[in-house]
């Protein structure tokens, strides 16, 4: 007989918060949702969904010894941590879609580790973006949007 899981206590209902802002002049609304189990993240442009993606945060990397140290200031900073491995679930059937969507997914992921490394939920990241192409500018909004949901 399996041993008994236990899930632990978290206030009811899960804590979700909301930003929505314009990205290339495009109304997109960011929501996330933490569960005791996992944090999910929808980023949606015109009431939109159309991939799901998956990160693990409790996934450990003996070759990274300092992968939950902040990242040195300048243009490394702002890459994602080298061990997060997103995988998409759903959607995603274009190539392009599902590089764009991981970068997303890690991205975001990176985040949610940086600002806490004690995290080990799983992040699921709901994306629906009008265009699959994106300017830097408009990643960098986009992610700022979701950083406001942290």
């Amino acid at each position: 007989m399996p041993a008994p899981t236990t899930v632990p206590a978290t206030s009811y209902p899960a804590t979700t918060k909301q930003a929505a802002g314009y990205i290339d002049g495009i109304l997109t609304d960011v929501m996330t949702t933490s569960f005791s189990d996992r944090i999910m993240v929808t980023i949606t442009q015109n009431g939109r969904l159309a991939q799901w993606i998956h990160v693990p945060l409790d996934v450990f990397n003996p070759s990274a010894t300092d992968q939950y140290l902040p990242p040195a200031a300048g243009e490394d900073s702002l890459l994602p941590m080298t061990h997060l491995t997103p995988k998409t679930l759903l959607g995603g059937a274009a190539q392009e879609r599902e590089t764009i969507g991981q970068l997303y997914a890690a991205q975001i992921a990176s985040l949610i580790a940086s600002k806490d490394p004690q995290e080990k939920r799983t992040v699921v990241l709901g994306l629906g973006l009008s265009k699959v192409e994106a300017s830097r500018e408009d990643f960098y909004n986009t992610i700022d949007l979701v950083r406001k949901c942290l």
